[in-house]
């Protein structure tokens, strides 16, 4: 069995390493993360990661990375005493480090024949799949393992430590989030009629203060969009893509974390279940996030996504930018209207616990 030391190295001295595994018929697996404060989790996410491949390669968010996408106050330990703990585990092979938000310079460094993920994530939204094409690697995405995360622990510590009352940590649920459910066009970014060049994305004024706003004070950012121009043929989903990943930089330098992205690629004619006024876009973040819908709120410029904001139990704002309203598809009202997501944000605050 090899030491604990003898797993860890840079990436670019893993690179020979990997090779001659590879030239030994032997399949190599990357996954990364943080894993901060290891937990059941990450071992059990670990273990299945290695049924994957035969060699298993665990990359870790260095301690410079962890505060400029995560937090400033994390990780709660450095990079060197996690390298450690994962390097312990049995069913890793190699632990390395990483200090960019995205994998792809380790992936081209390391070439692995599969990329592996955890259940909140989907290959489409993973900018690193396409680079796997180029030798034929394939993403692997784990089922997702619910109530277990560090952030969940952290809190639980705090809440002992200012708490005067004993308090069970068993007792303490972390079952159910609140989420703040947007439309994106015409509500995150301006309108464009079947938008589909990134280079025609423009945010809205006062949309990203008002999304961090929103995060601040707890609450899960999912979008949930309507995409006719796929059906129509009008663009491709690799077009909506592209797209998304200039909003997600952008989210991304604001310091604005996007739990899920749902769309409907379908045109109206095809009469489908997650099309806007329907639910099913909300009914899949309720279920993939736990999401307590009566506490969450559904925000878009259009009456369809007000309706489909009612209809899923949702307390609902629409806003005046974008189509506004004027639409007149469904005759339904918001239960508040702003002027934009930061006067959104402001009625959240107000009507709701999590602004307290």
């Amino acid at each position: 069995m090899k030491s604990i030391v003898s797993k860890i190295y840079k990436r670019e001295e893993l690179v020979d390493i990997l090779q001659k595994k590879r030239e030994a018929g032997k399949k190599i697996g990357v996954t990364n993360g943080t894993f901060d404060i290891l937990h059941a989790g990450h071992v059990l996410y670990l273990e299945a990661a290695k049924k994957i491949c035969d060699i298993l390669v665990v990359s870790i968010n260095t301690d410079e990375s962890v505060k400029k996408y995560k937090d400033v106050n994390r990780p709660i330990n450095p990079q060197e005493d996690r390298a450690t703990i994962i390097a312990s585990l049995q069913g890793v092979d190699y632990v390395t480090f990483h200090n960019e938000e995205k994998m792809q310079t380790t992936l081209e460094l390391l070439r692995p024949d599969f990329y592996i993920k955890g259940g909140d994530y989907t290959e489409s939204l993973l900018t690193s799949s396409d680079v796997l094409k180029g030798w034929g690697g394939k993403v692997k995405i784990l089922p997702f393992i619910e109530g277990k995360s560090t952030t969940t622990i952290i809190k639980k510590i705090k809440q002992l430590s200012d708490s005067s009352i004993p308090v069970s940590i068993e007792n303490v649920s972390s079952s159910f989030v609140s989420a703040v459910i947007l439309d994106r066009d015409g509500v995150i970014n301006e309108e464009v009629e079947y938008l589909h060049m990134p280079e025609k994305f423009q945010f809205i004024k006062n949309a990203l203060v008002g999304i961090k706003e929103m995060q601040r004070m707890g609450f899960k950012i999912v979008i949930a969009t309507t995409q006719a121009g796929i059906g129509l043929g009008y663009f491709t989903k690799e077009d909506f893509f592209k797209v998304n990943k200039v909003m997600l930089k952008g989210f991304s330098d604001f310091g604005i974390t996007i739990s899920k992205i749902y769309f409907c690629p379908h045109s109206k004619s095809e009469n489908c279940a997650c099309r806007k006024p329907n639910i099913e876009l909300i009914e899949r973040a309720k279920k993939d996030l736990n999401i307590n819908l009566q506490n969450s709120w559904v925000i878009g410029d259009k009456t369809a996504d007000i309706l489909a904001g009612k209809k899923a139990g949702c307390k609902t704002i629409l806003v005046l930018t974008g189509h506004a309203g004027k639409d007149k598809e469904f005759p339904t009202e918001p239960d508040f209207k702003a002027r934009d997501l930061q006067e959104a944000s402001e009625i959240i605050r107000k009507n709701t616990a999590h602004g307290k």
